[in-house]
């Protein structure tokens, strides 16, 4: 067989990397094999996978069909392997965990430490993912359990979910800001005047969800949560962020919270997991998970 599933990845790792160096980097391998690996794809296929025509190699369409089905070939290994694992000793081969991006992996970390040291043998990845980014990872495969996942899930099921609570959001203004000062309640055409700050959603396949974001208004996109309440406090624009860290900044002089006619309204956010996959490690996750006071503590949320 010419096509084997290391070179999808390789190829998957590029597409998602951005380069052959980040690639090599993600893949812990040195850029040279990342490079052969192409090559060899390429002349045992005997198609161009990628165009070096210009400053940076892109995908042709050729490669990006293969790349498309070739993504389904590496799930569908992935499943087997667990389920093979699974079959033999209950134990996944890996449980694959993402969390919302506003949760910090800090609180994750002392619960990874108890399960490696009962020894289980199973590999446990942690991803971050943004809004519908969470929902995308569980829905497509990506993940098993899928911690601080937004509003509702995607239709068709495959899943379960619990309540994890409720996280309330402030609208935020640098000190400096034009808006720190105007009087409140703000209206929507004050706020309107002004660039705000989003986190772009992280989904690959199901639609994106943005929130806070006036129709018409001007945007600066970032790509994580902390990059926004950095943009906010230099003044780059204006937004809502979760209340807790708002008050954080608000407390140390760095941001100032303002009231709004339109407040945003809380979000629910869950704990989610795929039902076709349960294994013992993914069941020894959920049973610690029972009590999520110390998430919640983490960044505000209410029961």
């Amino acid at each position: 067989m010419r096509l084997t599933l290391d070179a999808i990845a390789v190829l998957d790792a590029i597409d998602r990397k951005g380069s052959f160096a980040a690639a090599a980097e993600a893949l812990n391998r040195v850029p040279s094999a990342i490079t052969y690996t192409v090559q060899k794809l390429e002349q045992d296929l005997g198609i161009k996978v990628f165009d070096r025509a210009g400053h940076r190699a892109t995908l042709t369409e050729a490669g990006r069909e293969l790349l498309r089905e070739g993504r389904h070939l590496l799930r569908a290994s992935e499943e087997l392997e667990c389920r093979v694992r699974r079959v033999a000793t209950g134990w996944e081969a890996e449980l694959r965990v993402t969390l919302d991006d506003i949760i910090p992996i800090a609180v994750l970390l002392p619960m990874i430490r108890d399960f490696y040291a009962e020894q289980h043998g199973t590999r446990v990845r942690v991803t971050s993912e943004v809004l519908a980014g969470v929902w995308d990872a569980l829905w497509s495969g990506r993940a098993d359990l899928a911690i601080g996942a937004p509003g509702e899930g995607p239709p068709g099921g495959g899943y379960a979910t619990r309540p994890l609570g409720s996280l309330e959001f402030v609208f935020a203004v640098s000190p400096e800001h034009p808006l720190a000062w105007k009087p409140e309640p703000l209206r929507g055409e004050d706020i309107l005047e002004h660039r705000s700050v989003s986190v772009a959603d992280s989904s690959r396949n199901l639609p994106p969800r943005t929130t806070g974001i006036l129709s018409g208004q001007d945007v600066l996109t970032v790509p994580d949560m902390q990059s926004k309440r950095l943009a906010q406090r230099m003044g780059l624009g204006v937004g809502y962020l979760p209340r807790k860290i708002a008050e954080e900044d608000a407390a140390a002089g760095r941001l100032v919270i303002k009231a709004v006619d339109e407040p945003k309204p809380p979000a629910a956010l869950h704990i989610a997991w795929r039902t076709n996959q349960e294994g013992k490690a993914l069941r020894w996750f959920l049973d610690r998970l029972q009590d999520p006071s110390e998430i919640r503590s983490a960044i505000g949320l209410r029961p």
